[in-house]
């Protein structure tokens, strides 16, 4: 059964850090969206040399920020999105990485960072991810965790060997890509080989070797979506690299046994500088892998204040090389119903994927999501009073819904299963 020894809210997707009104509570985390945090300090003087409905812009955006609160509504020219760089034919849809691309950004601003590997094993069906957190609070604190999680495809969360960790770590520093901690390191060799060691949690200590097979992929010029009516001086972003296809080999001590993994894995970096719910309303996000394919997606759509935009990006690739790497695509929740908290959640999915070129579409992995891993009340442990003010004044009530479920890739007239780590996040209306 997992274990929720120490454990605020553990999550794979969205990393709600220092939530809503500075709370103090532990964050849960979420490697793909880290955190969404208020801007630098620096920034809040940078409104003086500019026009005045600007500097207004810059207070509201401040202060929701600060607080917590609703933003106002910026307008789609507020956001600076990597699809529009790629639209505008200011860079191509996607480039190869190099290690550098996965070094620590260590901004001067609020932050989170993360790495964050997805891994399974297609015999066994163990299946889970490792992820380290790095946040930076207003300069003020850093702090960072270790999370693990594992889950078996096959034989569900009543297996043995799940678990589910959260563990503060101490004397922490990073060296490019590397990350070292009293217990952890997480070291690059050469430019494809990622080697994670945690013995930090004696419920969950990990041994795992990743080897990249396709390149790595960033879209656009650097990754990055910017926040503000000014794409120099933003006042939020965010980023993701990926390293979508690797082999993973290794091992996980549990208190009850040990777990030999030897399967693939899905490896991304993200960096976040804005609060959760200013950020995005909703997410999508797919890992799916097979022996002879690996299909990632996501998306998230902001909310009104930047003009409900969406933004996603995909990537399909087959055993060692890249198929196709592209924006705007669509994913569809089918057989949606309505559940006890008032999200509408699918029973089945689709996910679009378009070829390099953007127009036609040349894959899909779709099916059934029967198995739901686990519902995640984000805010769960908050008092119920600053639960109240949030959903009140911020409009935010973010559940995240994991699945993990076989479905089906169709691709080139072949129909491939495979496993899929797939979430539903609902943050706000």
């Amino acid at each position: 059964m997992y274990s929720r020894k120490n454990k605020l809210i553990l999550i794979s997707n969205l990393y709600f850090s220092s939530i809503f009104f500075a709370s103090g509570y532990p964050p849960p985390p979420y490697p793909h969206c880290p955190s969404c945090t208020p801007p630098s300090f620096s920034n809040h003087f940078s409104f003086v040399v500019q026009t005045q409905p600007t500097m207004l812009k810059w207070v509201q955006s401040g202060l929701s920020a600060v607080a917590g609160t609703a933003e106002p509504e910026y307008g789609r020219e507020a956001i600076h999105t990597v699809v529009d760089t790629i639209n505008n034919g200011d860079c191509p849809v996607s480039r190869d990485t190099t290690i550098a691309d996965f070094n620590w950004l260590h901004p001067d601003y609020t932050n989170v960072e993360t790495q964050t590997f997805y891994f399974l094993d297609l015999t066994s069906g163990y299946t889970g991810f490792a992820q380290v957190i790095h946040s930076n609070l207003m300069g003020l604190k850093t702090t960072a965790q270790f999370t693990f999680r594992l889950y078996n495809n096959k034989t569900g969360a009543e297996d043995e060997h799940c678990v589910w960790t959260l563990t503060a770590l101490e004397n922490f520093r990073t060296d490019g890509s590397n990350f070292y901690a009293d217990g952890v390191s997480i070291e690059h060799s050469g430019d494809d080989t990622f080697v994670l060691k945690s013995t930090v949690n004696a419920e969950s200590e990990v041994n795992l070797t990743m080897k990249r097979l396709t390149p790595g992929v960033i879209f656009g010029k650097d990754g990055l979506t910017y926040y503000g009516d000014n794409v120099n001086a933003p006042w939020g972003s965010m980023r993701h690299v990926f390293w979508p296809r690797c082999s993973v080999t290794g091992t996980i001590k549990l208190k009850n046994g040990t777990v030999d993994i030897n399967g693939y894995t899905m490896f991304v970096m993200a960096m976040q500088g804005m609060k959760p719910h200013h950020a995005a309303k909703a997410w999508n996000f797919l890992n799916f892998q097979s022996d002879d394919f690996s299909a990632v997606q996501m998306e998230f759509t902001t909310p009104v204040s930047y003009a409900l935009t969406k933004v996603n990006v995909a990537i399909l690739t087959d055993k060692n090389l890249i198929i196709a790497t592209s924006i705007d695509n669509e994913i569809v929740h089918e057989d949606a119903e309505q559940d006890d908290v008032g999200w509408n959640v699918p029973k089945a999915i689709t996910f679009n994927f378009k070829g390099s070129d953007g127009k036609l579409t040349v894959a899909t992995v779709s099916g059934p999501i029967k198995a739901l891993v686990e519902r995640v009340d984000v805010m769960a442990e908050i008092p119920q009073l600053i639960k109240n003010i949030v959903s009140g004044i911020a409009g935010a009530k973010p559940y995240i819904y994991q699945f993990c479920n076989t479905l089906t890739l169709e691709y080139d007239g072949k129909k491939v299963p495979g496993t899929a780590f797939n979430e539903v996040t609902f943050i706000s209306e």
